[in-house]
């Protein structure tokens, strides 16, 4: 007699806490802080579910799970001109059109 079974663990999100809190550790991309559930599934069905220990971040773009320790810092860019805080990606100020 042979049985086969197909199954797995994985990980779901519950509920985004904040949206863009950091940046994926894979492919750079942001990540949402979220809850999320543990997920036992048999033929792909799931069976059972339990929460998370701790929230974590989760990004949608390679749908990776990791903790908010491994994130890389968001880097915050001030202007020189007028010392506003601007986007790293910005070459030029929006508020006073200054070369950054």
């Amino acid at each position: 007699m042979f049985f086969f079974l197909a199954g797995g663990l994985g990980q779901q999100v519950r509920q985004v806490i904040k949206s863009g809190a950091g940046k994926c550790i894979r492919c750079g991309s942001e990540a949402d802080l979220v809850d999320y559930d543990k997920v036992l599934k048999l033929f792909f069905v799931p069976v059972w579910r339990w929460p998370g220990k701790d929230p974590v971040l989760h990004c949608t773009e390679c749908d990776l799970f990791f903790p908010q320790s491994l994130s890389p810092p968001i880097s915050l860019a001030r202007c020189r001109f007028c010392d506003r805080v601007v986007q790293p990606e910005f070459r030029f100020c929006p508020n006073c059109g200054s070369s950054l």
